[in-house]
């Protein structure tokens, strides 16, 4: 498909579509050549036009995505395995998650996208809330029912103080994680010395259950509800429990079911991410990064400094329209338009910023974009 000849002409790259249109988007008479083909071809112009949409609606979303997804983890799955496949759902690079859940276990795993993964660690250190499901009178090298049992005990008396037991854990204790973990010793994953048939000594770490709850006893199994800090193994929970108790005790079900203030009832699987991506309902699903920072007071910064702003640097209390900003508290930043732009402290009488959510503006890529319009848009990038 050819248009009239002209002095010069430029193929129109990839994003105008794949079958191209030559044309020199600075040459008016080309333009309007442009506009003829396309009126006289209507459904090779739709086909240019939903291809051109589509790649400039994916070009902004990966330069400018600052979102969060609340993703159902489901079994069988790593935490690793979710990222990699939403990267291809997406069409996005960046990604990162928020926690890692072991392959048997499933529930809520908030991903972070585009500038969001810097939230990532931030997450990662919050509360977390698991349904857990354990059985007495065994124990596994991985601590949870799907390893090689390497110990068996008689049952516990009918009297055994069960429930009592399981709440003494609430508050902080010191615990050994387990072999089958992610966690480095000297470089290399505990898991992998494991493999090796290697168990090596292992430090306590120090971590807090805030709660159990829910505690229901169908001996030898029992379930419950624990709300607990980051660092925390559930299945070395469940070991200790059966310890304290002179016994045995291996998981036999995780699910989180609440994470940074994501809950387990808004959570959507990857199938279902997929489905609302081809369906275009995706956007109802993405929350904004700065809703996990509402609890943090507002601050919006003046449009004259908007340069100090993009730029990064620290701000001033009379840079902001608030007046009543109390300098004890961490700040969630605004620009005068009610950009989201980051989080700061104070520091040195001024306002720094702990993560800087924005472009800044030595990182913005230059988009050179030319739209014809005549009852219809239609975009063309050189």
């Amino acid at each position: 498909m050819e248009l009239p000849s002209s002095p010069q002409h430029f193929r129109m790259p990839e994003i105008a579509g794949p079958e191209g249109i030559l044309v020199n988007p600075f040459e008016p008479e080309e333009i309007a050549s442009a506009l003829l083909h396309l009126e006289e071809n209507a459904e090779f112009y739709q086909s240019q036009t939903a291809y051109g949409l589509e790649r400039v609606r994916r070009f902004s979303w990966e330069n400018t995505a600052r979102e969060i997804l609340n993703i159902y983890k489901e079994k069988d799955f790593t935490s690793h395995d979710v990222v990699a496949k939403l990267r291809g759902i997406l069409r996005q690079k960046k990604i990162g998650h928020t926690g890692t859940l072991d392959p048997n276990a499933e529930g809520v795993l908030p991903v972070c996208l585009g500038k969001g993964t810097k939230l990532c660690d931030m997450l990662t250190g919050t509360k977390k809330q698991y349904k857990v499901s354990f059985v007495f009178e065994k124990e596994t090298d991985t601590e949870d029912i799907w390893g090689t049992v390497t110990k068996t005990h008689e049952p516990l008396k009918q009297d055994a103080p069960i429930k009592d037991t399981i709440l003494s854990f609430v508050g902080e204790y010191d615990q050994v994680p387990p072999m089958y973990s992610a966690k480095k010793i000297n470089g290399k994953k505990l898991y992998e010395l494991a493999r090796e048939g290697k168990i090596i000594e292992r430090k306590p770490e120090r971590i807090r259950i805030y709660d159990i709850s829910d505690i229901e006893i169908s001996y030898p199994e029992v379930t419950m509800t624990v709300t607990c800090s980051k660092g925390t193994y559930i299945r070395s929970l469940c070991r200790d429990i059966g310890h304290k108790l002179q016994n045995g005790a291996c998981m036999t079900k995780l699910v989180r079911t609440r994470s940074s203030g994501f809950q387990l009832e808004y959570a959507h699987t990857l199938s279902e991410i997929e489905e609302a991506v081809k369906t275009g309902k995706i956007e109802e699903w993405i929350i904004p990064i700065e809703k996990v920072f509402l609890k943090y007071q507002k601050g919006t910064v003046k449009k004259n400094y908007d340069k100090v702003l993009f730029n990064g640097n620290p701000l001033k209390k009379e840079m902001f329209y608030e007046i009543d900003l109390d300098i004890t508290k961490k700040l969630r930043v605004y620009d005068e338009s009610e950009q989201f732009i980051g989080i700061y402290y104070w520091k040195k009488n001024m306002f720094f910023q702990i993560r800087f959510f924005m472009t800044t503006t030595n990182e913005r890529k230059p988009w050179n974009t030319f739209i014809i319009q005549n009852n219809f848009n239609f975009i063309i990038q050189w």
